[in-house]
């Protein structure tokens, strides 16, 4: 039997990593990608059966790597993980002082990023009757200051969700928070943060979206770690 088919990226560290990881250990096929060529290699090298993951070196902003990742997925793609985020400038600035140049950055890899991905790949996903999850923040629907760019990005990028799923009935398309985690990026936005989970504490969270499938929309882990704690 054929092994389903997982594009997840960001996949070199963090929550892309450990969705990697859970992924491998379910016998899937992955195609992962991440900035830091030899940081993805090595973190393709720890997952299990690494001789069914390809690594794809490279920006999802760049439209040449979108284009090698889709013809990495090849004709059938079981869920795609828009996981590869950009937070910005630190420390995090308010947004008078947000550079328009930045802002752009953020705005291109959060949200332009996601959906073009979704455009180069959607036939297979298509094919598969396939799942999108594009990881928002809860800086998407809360004021927090100097979380302005990114807060806006991922806004954008759950209402391109949402739509989407309107769009597009035969897939299962959804916008995750995660939530606050241990991870390089919360800890560059917030050096003092401390106690905060594992990625691979909210990893259970995702699983169920394959595993019992909720009505598409915008969900937060936490609920969804409630709901398959009360199982």
């Amino acid at each position: 039997m054929t092994p389903p088919t997982a594009l997840v990226t960001g996949a070199s560290r963090g929550l892309g990593a450990a969705l990697a990881a859970a992924l491998a250990a379910r016998g899937w096929r992955l195609v992962v990608d991440a900035r830091d060529a030899g940081r993805l290699a090595g973190t393709v090298a720890g997952l299990p059966a690494p001789d069914r993951v390809t690594a794809v070196p490279g920006d999802v902003a760049d439209p040449a790597h979108r284009a090698a990742l889709a013809a990495a997925v090849g004709d059938r793609l079981d869920l795609l993980v828009n996981n590869a985020s950009d937070l910005g400038p630190t420390p995090l600035p308010r947004l008078a002082d947000l550079p328009p140049a930045d802002l752009e950055r953020v705005l291109a890899v959060n949200t332009v990023a996601p959906l073009a991905l979704v455009q180069a790949v959607l036939p297979a996903l298509e094919r598969a009757g396939g799942t999108v999850v594009s990881v928002s923040s809860d800086a998407a629907v809360e004021a927090y200051p100097g979380w302005g760019g990114y807060g806006a990005s991922k806004a954008a990028l759950d209402r391109l969700t949402a739509v989407l799923a309107v769009e597009h009935p035969g897939l299962r398309v959804y916008a995750v928070d995660p939530g606050d985690m241990a991870t390089d990026m919360h800890r560059a936005a917030a050096p003092d943060d401390e106690d905060l989970p594992d990625p691979e504490d909210v990893v259970p969270a995702f699983l169920r979206l394959l595993d019992d499938p909720p009505p598409g929309g915008r969900l937060r882990a936490a609920d969804l770690l409630l709901v398959e704690a009360r199982r």
